[in-house]
C-alpha cells in the first residue's frame, strides 16, 4: 500500500562553482509517495523552484538503475544515505519518516571539486584508469570460451571486483579522502585474470603512482568498503598493495638490465 511522508525538512548544498563559497538552502516537502526515488523527490523539488522562477538544484545522474554511480550524494553524513548496498537513484523515500530532516551534500574530497551545488567533477578517476594502459590480448577470430582455464575462485574475485562503478563513494566515505577501493578495484579485476597478466606490475606501479598525486593514504578504516554501493571487499587494497610491492621490485630490475 502506498503512503505519504509529509513534512520533510531538506537541508540542500547551494555552490555556483569551485571557487564559491557556497551554503545550505532550505525547502520543505510537504508530501510525496514512499514508492518515489530520492532522485525523484529531487525532481519534484526542482519543479517547484523552477514554477516559482527559481534556479534548479543541480545533481548529476544518468541510469538510475544503480549501474553508472553518477547518482553521488552525502545524506544525512551518509554515501549515498542509508540503505546499504545501494546508490542513490535505488534509496526510496520509505526509508524516511514524517518530519525528518535531511541533509544533502555533494561529495567531499579536494579531488572531486564542485562543479555546481552536488554536482562534482571526477576526473581524477579518469586519469587513474587512463594511466593503467591497455592489456595485451590476441586478435582475429573469436577463441573458444574455454581456451585459457580460469579457476572458478579467481573468476569470481575478478568480477566481484569488476562489479565496482566508480562512483566515488569509498572516497566521500573515508575520512582520509583515499582511493584505494576504487584502484584496488580495477587492478583486481585484471591482475587475477590470465589477459592482464603482460602488464600486471606496469599497470599496478602506474595506477597507484598516479592515485598518490590526487588522494589521501588509506589507513584502514574500512569505511570505503562500508560505503560502497556493489559492497567491494577490502580484500582488493591488500591485493593492490601485494602488486605494487612487486611491481616496485619487478619494474626497477627490468631498468637495471637496459
Amino acid at each position: 500500500m502506498t503512503h505519504l511522508v509529509s513534512n520533510l525538512t531538506l537541508k540542500v548544498w547551494r555552490q555556483n562553482g569551485p571557487a564559491d563559497k557556497g551554503k545550505f538552502e532550505t525547502h520543505v516537502i510537504e508530501s510525496i509517495t514512499d514508492e518515489a526515488s530520492f532522485l525523484e523527490m529531487l525532481d519534484v523539488l526542482n519543479e517547484r523552484l523552477i514554477g516559482e522562477n527559481k534556479e534548479a538544484i543541480v545533481f548529476d545522474h544518468d541510469c538510475r538503475e544503480g549501474i553508472c554511480g553518477t547518482c553521488s550524494l552525502m545524506i544525512n553524513g551518509q554515501a549515498h544515505g542509508p540503505q546499504r548496498g545501494s546508490t542513490t537513484c535505488q534509496l526510496h523515500m520509505r526509508s524516511f519518516k514524517d518530519d525528518d530532516t535531511i541533509v544533502i551534500e555533494p561529495w567531499r574530497a579536494n579531488a572531486f571539486p564542485i562543479i555546481k551545488d552536488l554536482m562534482v567533477d571526477r576526473a581524477a578517476f579518469d586519469r587513474i584508469v587512463e594511466s593503467g594502459g591497455f592489456i595485451t590480448s590476441p586478435t582475429g577470430g573469436a577463441p573458444d570460451a574455454n581456451l585459457i582455464p580460469v579457476p572458478k575462485p579467481v573468476a569470481d574475485a575478478a568480477m566481484d571486483a569488476a562489479a565496482c562503478i566508480g562512483c566515488g563513494a569509498c572516497v566521500a566515505a573515508c575520512p582520509n579522502s583515499a582511493a584505494n577501493l576504487f584502484v584496488g578495484a580495477k587492478l583486481t579485476h585484471l591482475n587475477l585474470l590470465p589477459q592482464g597478466q603482460a602488464e600486471r606490475y606496469k599497470r599496478a606501479e602506474a595506477m597507484v603512482d598516479t592515485m598518490d598525486e590526487h588522494f589521501g593514504s588509506c589507513t584502514n578504516h574500512g569505511e570505503c568498503s562500508a560505503a560502497c554501493p556493489k559492497e567491494i571487499s577490502l580484500d582488493v587494497i591488500a591485493l593492490m598493495n601485494k602488486d605494487y610491492r612487486s611491481a616496485k621490485f619487478k619494474n626497477r630490475k627490468q631498468l637495471s638490465r637496459k
